[in-house]
């Protein structure tokens, strides 16, 4: 069996003797033989003897052929041939390739190939449409931060298929290689269908803003209480921590919010580093709110606290999704609450029965909220009656 296209397709043979390079050494019997059919099979691809003794110094060899999978053929280009070809500020593309989370290689290192070319032009496009160069490394900075995720995940995930059979090294080799082929073609769909889902999503919420705006109604719309819990300090922690701990976080947050979310409270989605949480039953979400919170804390060290900011008020529910001021609201509302705190709209502690502790937290000018809006901060209490205010 040989390693999936390009690999084995039909390039000479190097004469190397790889024993007499140590490339051998530590292998013995089957392991020993699988060794160098694989290192055979790679130098008769083109792999360079120094590449070969570095994947093995580094015990990456068995690695090699899916990195020249997704490495790609064809030409390679430096950073400034890139620019040329796509008629890019070449600082501008090393800029926004350091906003996607990827190394920048020295400007005569010929790191790049023909999909980084293609690549290039695209942000060319934005640029030339009008789009303003910040805003664009801005997007770029949020798109390498959720695909390093979806890398890492989908990487366990090959690791774990492709080793779940066993065999010799040059078979979880092959193995890898041909799961990354397959996967790769796959994901590219899965990704564009998933962003599309989102920006409908998010289109729709900002046309039934406008709608209910001008109308100051929303026909068929529920009183329903809405919250967001998030991660603080998610974003500066996704430059500390690699992509699969990360992962485990939000995995994590998506654990403890679906523990929280008994009837009548519903989770409605994770969005990254957040839970969207709804219910008609205002007392219901705040205690929901409150407990996720808590549990949060008791998550250890490693796991950021949560803030978590709830609003009321009549929304919309389409697609299993929900819209209107309530949700906008909340959402401003956690952007701005204390770490491990619950921060609420007025409404909220108006149509609350529960026994709470409250206090004011003020008047806020929220984005995208029309007018000042009145704050405040709650704590669980077991004593009825416990509001102070």
């Amino acid at each position: 069996m040989s390693l999936p296209a390009p690999y084995g397709a039909g390039l000479a043979h190097m004469t190397i003797d790889f024993e007499h390079e140590g490339l051998l050494k530590g292998t013995r019997g089957n392991a020993r033989e699988a060794r160098l059919e694989l290192l055979e099979e790679l130098a008769a691809d083109g792999v360079p003897l120094e590449d070969l003794r570095k994947a093995v110094e580094e015990d990456r060899l068995v690695l090699l052929p899916v990195e020249r999978v997704l490495g790609g053929d064809g030409p390679r280009f430096t950073a400034a041939e890139v620019a040329e070809q796509a008629g890019v500020d070449e600082a501008l593309l090393r800029r926004n390739r350091l906003a996607l989370g990827l190394p920048d290689p020295a400007s005569d290192e010929p790191a790049f190939t023909e999909e980084d070319v293609e690549a290039a032009k695209r942000f060319g496009a934005l640029r030339q449409a009008g789009l303003p160069d910040e805003g664009i490394l801005e997007v770029s900075r949020v798109i390498g931060l959720a695909l390093a995720q979806v890398a890492a995940a989908s990487r366990a995930l090959v690791a774990e298929s492709a080793l779940a059979e066993g065999g010799t090294e040059a078979e979880v080799a092959r193995r890898l290689a041909e799961e990354a082929r397959r996967l790769g073609p796959v994901m590219g769909p899965v990704l564009e269908y998933v962003l599309n889902l989102h920006l409908r999503q998010q289109v729709r919420s900002d046309v039934i803003g406008r709608a209910e705006i001008s109308s100051g109604r929303l026909p068929g719309a529920q009183e329903i209480s809405a919250c967001f819990a998030d991660l603080v300090g998610f974003t500066k922690l996704g430059e500390e921590l690699p992509p699969e701990e990360l992962g485990a976080i939000t995995g994590r947050l998506g654990e403890l919010a679906s523990d929280v979310a008994e009837s009548p409270v519903r989770l409605v989605k994770m969005i990254g580093d957040a839970a969207m949480l709804v219910s008609p039953d205002n007392d219901a979400l705040l205690d929901a709110a409150l407990e996720l919170v808590a549990r949060a804390e008791t998550e250890g060290e490693g796991f950021p606290p949560l803030r978590a900011g709830m609003a009321r008020g009549p929304a919309l529910a389409r697609g299993g999704d929900w819209y209107g001021r309530p949700v906008n609201l909340a959402s401003r509302i956690t952007g701005i609450a204390y770490p491990g705190s619950v921060l609420v709209s007025e409404e909220v502690k108006g149509a609350t029965t529960n026994g709470h502790s409250w206090s004011f937290a003020g008047e806020r000018r929220l984005k995208g909220i029309d007018g000042r809006v009145k704050l405040h901060r709650v704590r669980a209490d077991e004593a009825e009656g416990g509001s102070t205010g």
